[in-house]
């Protein structure tokens, strides 16, 4: 709750509280906070039960911290031991560490093979016939 609040800053919080209130006053102070937030907790819980009784017997594992957009994805798509959107399989044909540790790449669409960036005399026509020796291919203004 308090985690960026340093030493320096919770000692200077407890020294105004003991100037403003007094010493006599702050312990009756810190009971009645203390009962204000045991209070607030316990009407909390209460409608929590409430809820999930009213709800009925298939929702009693249900937690409210799942209402965070975060937590329900994670949980929905990532937490079951299915995967029905097959999201592992993409996870797996996407990891970079197969690119970076020269391994070969799986096979894409039947495929297998690496990619050459050097440039091929036998390289096929992506439509029509393969072009003649000084053809040149067609050239489309559209396309560019």
């Amino acid at each position: 709750m308090f985690s960026d609040v340093g030493g320096l800053e919770l000692l200077t919080l407890v020294i105004m509280a003991i100037i403003i209130f007094g010493p006599d006053k702050l312990p009756k102070l810190i009971q009645d906070t203390m009962g204000f937030i045991k209070k607030i907790r316990s009407f909390a819980d209460n409608a929590k039960e409430d809820i999930r009784s009213e709800l009925g017997p298939e929702f009693q594992d249900f937690e409210f911290e799942d209402l965070n957009p975060k937590t329900f994805v994670r949980k929905q798509l990532m937490g079951g031991q299915e995967d029905p959107l097959g999201l592992k399989e993409m996870k797996d044909s996407l990891d970079i560490r197969s690119v970076l540790d020269d391994k070969p790449a799986a096979p894409v669409n039947g495929r297998s093979g690496s990619v050459s960036f050097e440039k091929s005399d036998s390289a096929p026509a992506s439509t029509g016939a393969p072009l003649a020796p000084g053809e040149r291919p067609p050239f489309d203004p559209d396309a560019t």
